[in-house]
């Protein structure tokens, strides 16, 4: 998906003769290689959409990479070897970054997705090469998630979900202070409900976030805020997509038992909601997407998003990849690339990304 979105930028780069240097990560190999982890497969595809040969560096830097850019010719593009093979990339190296930054003399960045990160590649880079900008990819992002800022077209609807609500706190603690409702599905939502007291059975709990889980729901009360938790759930013996599993109330979740996916009657107590929203911002699912049986209530939530009428965005992973299979993505305002780019800017934080962009060059 996202070679696919970076590609209106890379085409335009290489029909204006550009020699063009890709870099990009892939998973989390710890600064070191792996073969596992080589963007080798990604030249592949990159070569096939693009229509023209691809050359794989051996390395993300160093004598081998540094001969393979400085003998592109007009039109060629290099791909250099996964940035995450040095422990420079991560940890933001000053070192990394220049030697990055030597090897072009207009810098792109266009990935989105790791415009929250201050890796070397996307906040130290940047700040040694003169010319920069965004890419078309990240441009229409940013202007897409600007309109979730400032004057929002009301009621502005959140609808988080996930598995952890450690990875979600933050998020939710600054909604409840932009929008007009929020929504939480996945297995965050049993935290939430195990501070109230409800029943939760062998669902995932984060006990030690229960307090500040009553603190968002308290904030949320004191300003008037519906903070919608299921009502029901699909309720399974285990994970697995073969276990038993049936419909209960939010009350009737037994010992030996845990929520995999939200029931019918939140699925319509959302609509409720969404189907009014002038602005929906949705990040997470609602349930155990990975098997199908257990994703009903994301892709309905997906279907409702998409009638809505809202200005409506979707920030990546799970819940993107359930707005493509209800076959509803062409109806979403926004499905964004970046899961953690697009959490952090709905909250208006600074993305070392975009702030190395504006910085002068060296």
């Amino acid at each position: 998906t996202r070679i696919d979105a970076a590609l209106p930028t890379l085409r335009r780069c290489v029909e204006q003769g550009a020699r063009l240097v890709v870099m990009s990560h892939l998973g989390r190999p710890g600064g070191e290689p792996n073969a596992e982890l080589s963007l080798e497969p990604v030249g592949a595809l990159l070569a096939e959409r693009l229509d023209r040969p691809v050359l794989l560096t051996d390395e993300p830097v160093g004598d081998g990479a540094r001969k393979v850019v400085f003998d592109l010719r007009d039109g060629q593009v290099a791909l250099l070897e996964n940035l995450r093979f040095d422990p420079g990339e991560q940890s933001g190296a000053e070192a990394f970054g220049r030697q990055l930054a030597s090897y072009g003399d207009v810098y792109i960045n266009d990935a989105f997705g790791a415009a929250h990160r201050s890796d070397a590649s996307v906040a130290v880079a940047p700040r040694f090469v003169r010319e920069k900008g965004a890419g078309r990819l990240m441009l229409g992002e940013v202007q897409a998630l600007s309109r979730l800022l400032g004057d929002v077209a009301r009621p502005y609807v959140a609808v988080v979900g996930g598995a952890k609500v450690s990875d979600k706190l933050g998020l939710l603690r600054t909604l409840v202070d932009r929008v007009d409702c929020v929504m939480v599905g996945g297995a965050m939502a049993y935290t939430f409900l195990a501070a109230r007291g409800a029943p939760v059975g062998e669902s995932l709990v984060d006990r030690t976030l229960i307090p500040a889980a009553r603190e968002v729901v308290s904030a949320a009360a004191n300003r008037g805020v519906p903070f919608l938790l299921p009502e029901d759930h699909v309720a399974a013996t285990s994970l697995d997509a073969s276990a038993q599993h049936e419909c209960v109330a939010v009350d009737g979740l037994r010992e030996g038992w845990m929520g995999v996916d939200i029931g019918p009657r939140t699925v319509e107590r959302f609509r409720r909601r969404l189907s009014a929203a002038g602005s929906v911002f949705w990040n997470g699912p609602l349930g155990v997407y990975e098997h199908e049986v257990f994703r009903a209530g994301t892709v309905a939530v997906a279907e409702i998003v998409a009638s809505s009428g809202a200005f409506s965005v979707i920030g990546g992973g799970d819940s993107a990849a359930a707005a493509r299979h209800a076959g509803v993505a062409d109806r979403v305002s926004h499905i964004s690339t970046g899961g953690g780019a697009s959490l952090h800017f709905v909250q208006g934080f600074d993305l070392p990304g975009l702030v190395a962009l504006e910085e002068s060059g060296r």
